[in-house]
């Protein structure tokens, strides 16, 4: 079970690593819009579904690395609870022990 739990954190991870270098671009860029598309931040690795976000709603998320911004529907419970609902996605925390060490560990900003 460890070993799943593990793998679905990093794989999360490896999604919010992503969608910092797709938050940089945006940046670079100063998009008239205050919205960019970022990929979704869950544990399936083949997920591609895409999520329209604000900066200030990105830079919320990004503050607490234990959070992540989901597809509605992709919430793993076994690794996760949900934190808010929005619209367009959901903002997951990582349940204490294996789960919030991997997210600390991989928050690309820390």
């Amino acid at each position: 079970m460890d070993l799943r739990r593990t793998r679905l954190a990093v794989n999360e991870g490896i999604f919010r690593t992503v969608n910092e270098r797709i938050q940089e671009v945006n940046d670079s860029f100063a998009t008239v819009t205050d919205a960019f598309e970022i990929v979704c931040e869950c544990s399936d690795a083949s997920c591609v579904t895409q999520i329209s976000v604000t900066k200030a709603a990105y830079e919320h998320v990004r503050a607490d690395p234990e959070l992540f911004i989901v597809a509605s529907g992709h919430e793993k419970p076994e690794v996760e609870s949900m934190v808010e609902k929005k619209a367009a996605y959901d903002v997951v925390r990582k349940r204490p022990g294996l789960p919030e060490k991997v997210a600390k560990g991989t928050d690309p900003r820390r």
